[in-house]
């Protein structure tokens, strides 16, 4: 368990005959325009700009989502703008962790010629193509050590769990998937699945 996570563990939970839910929640819509088009030089920079922006005003979390949090032990985000503000607008004030462990998987672009212009949408599923299938990282995360990190990932939730306190964290919507999958590996399902959308969630259960 990393340190920026044991720093905001509650303490052992009275029920700890279970195992503790897991929830995995993606961020709320950050606050950049997608109505562009990009070469893929411009997407990079595009993609660095979102790195650091934090929520567009205006949004509200859903109450399950406000609820699931009520409900956690323990709650955690990624390091990101875009993940710690939603998770300070669903943690009613308490202390949550804050780790880079479950940043989002990189997605570096194909090297195409500039005359080509897409919207970021565009290219983030070209780019994700490209990182999962052909190992395109320009020197960045490669899909292996993105899995491997997902599974640390898993582990560390798993952990928090194991004495029976439900776990939220809020990161992002690939790297969650990849983490949902490490968890159903290691013996979890899914018993909730609201989708990869904005304020969307998942919860796990052991089996």
């Amino acid at each position: 368990m990393t340190e920026a996570i044991t720093t905001a563990v509650a303490g052992p939970s009275a029920d700890a005959a279970r195992m503790g839910r897991v929830t995995l929640v993606r961020h709320g819509e950050p606050d950049i325009c997608r109505q562009v088009r990009l070469s893929a030089r411009e997407y990079v920079d595009w993609w660095a700009r979102y790195e650091t922006r934090g929520l567009l005003p205006g949004q509200t979390p859903p109450a399950c989502l406000l609820a699931s949090a009520r409900d956690a032990g323990v709650m955690i985000s990624s390091i990101r703008p875009r993940a710690i503000e939603t998770a300070g607008a669903v943690c009613d004030g308490r202390a949550y962790a804050r780790d880079p462990l479950f940043v989002e998987a990189p997605l570096p672009p194909p090297r195409w010629p500039g005359w080509i212009r897409l919207s970021p949408r565009a290219w983030g599923f070209i780019s994700r193509v490209w990182w999962w299938f052909f190992n395109h990282h320009e020197g960045q995360e490669t899909r292996a050590q993105a899995e491997e990190r997902a599974d640390q990932a898993a582990a560390v939730l798993i952990e928090l769990a194991r004495d029976g306190q439900d776990v939220l964290l809020v990161a992002h919507g690939f790297f969650n998937g990849m983490i949902g999958e490490a968890l159903r590996r290691r013996g979890w399902r899914c018993t909730q699945d609201q989708g990869f959308y904005y304020w969307k969630a998942r919860r796990f259960e052991r089996s």
